[in-house]
C-alpha cells in the first residue's frame, strides 16, 4: 500500500482521500451540456497523462464529444497539452477570448503562482458566462503547504520537491506567490453581488511526504483536529451569478 493503513488502495488504485477525484469530481458535475470549458494555465497536461491511475486520468480530461476545451498558459508548453481542443499561448495578462464566452473555469495549482491577482480575476470574470463557474484547487496561503512554501526561497523549490514529491519533474515547478490564495482575499477579487462562493478545505491525503507512511499517517490524524481554515488545500468553486 502507498499510504499508511488504505486497505481499499487495491480497489482501483487510490485512497478514500483522494484529492484529485474529490476536486474533480464535482468539476464534472457542473459541467454544462455543450460546454466550453477554459483551462487557465493548461501546461503541458502532465497529470492527465501521466498519472498512474487510470480512472483519475479519465477524470483529468474534460474533453467529450459536445464540448470544447481551450488552453492558455505563459509557458509556450501548453501547445503540446493533448488534453485541449485548442491552445493559446499569453504574452499578456488579457485573455484571447470574447466576454462572457466560456460555461467554466478550471486551475489547478495555479492560483498560488499569480503575481497580478486583481488583473487575473477581472479577465476570468470577463470571459465567463453568467451561471458559470470557476474551478480551482491550490494550496492554501494558512496551511502547511502555503507556509512552507514561502519559508523556502523559490530558487530552492525544485530541490526540495525532489524529496518531498519524487515524481515531480523539474519542468513542472513555477515560483509561488500565494496573493489569491485564501477564502478572504478570493471574496474581495469575485466580490458579491456578483459571484456566490462555495470553497472548502478538504480533508485529503497530505500531497508532499513521499512515501513515509509514518508521515502520512500523522499528517492524516491532525488535519481532523486543526480547524478548516488551516487545512492544506482549497477547493475553490465560484459561481458567476445572473443579475439580470
Amino acid at each position: 500500500m502507498k499510504f499508511g493503513t488504505s486497505p481499499e488502495v487495491i480497489a482501483g488504485g487510490f485512497t478514500r482521500l483522494d484529492g484529485a477525484i474529490e476536486f474533480y469530481s464535482r468539476v464534472h458535475s457542473l459541467i454544462p451540456p455543450d460546454a466550453i470549458i477554459l483551462n487557465f494555465g493548461a501546461g503541458r497536461g502532465e497529470r492527465g497523462i501521466e498519472d498512474p491511475i487510470d480512472f483519475r486520468r479519465r477524470l483529468y480530461d474534460l474533453r467529450a464529444v459536445d464540448r470544447t476545451v481551450i488552453g492558455v498558459d505563459i509557458d509556450p508548453i501548453v501547445s503540446t497539452n493533448p488534453l485541449v481542443n485548442e491552445a493559446h499561448i499569453l504574452t499578456n495578462e488579457r485573455l484571447p477570448l470574447p466576454d462572457s464566452s466560456v460555461d467554466m473555469v478550471v486551475a489547478e495549482w495555479v492560483f498560488e503562482h499569480v503575481d497580478n491577482p486583481r488583473a487575473v480575476s477581472k479577465e476570468l470574470a470577463r470571459v465567463l458566462k453568467p451561471g458559470g463557474w470557476i474551478c480551482a484547487r491550490t494550496p492554501n496561503r494558512y496551511g502547511y503547504i502555503g507556509i512552507g512554501a514561502r519559508i523556502v526561497p523559490n530558487r530552492i523549490h525544485t530541490s526540495v520537491l525532489k524529496r518531498s514529491q519524487p515524481h515531480r519533474k523539474a519542468i513542472d515547478v513555477f515560483p509561488t506567490r500565494y496573493r489569491m490564495n485564501t477564502k478572504y482575499r478570493l471574496r474581495k477579487l469575485f466580490p458579491s453581488p456578483c459571484f456566490t462562493h462555495a470553497t472548502y478545505c478538504p480533508i485529503i491525503d497530505p500531497p508532499y511526504f513521499g512515501r513515509s507512511r509514518i508521515l502520512i499517517t500523522l499528517v492524516r490524524g491532525l488535519s481532523r483536529l486543526q480547524p478548516e481554515s488551516l487545512g492544506p488545500l482549497l477547493c475553490v468553486f465560484i459561481k458567476k451569478n445572473d443579475l439580470d
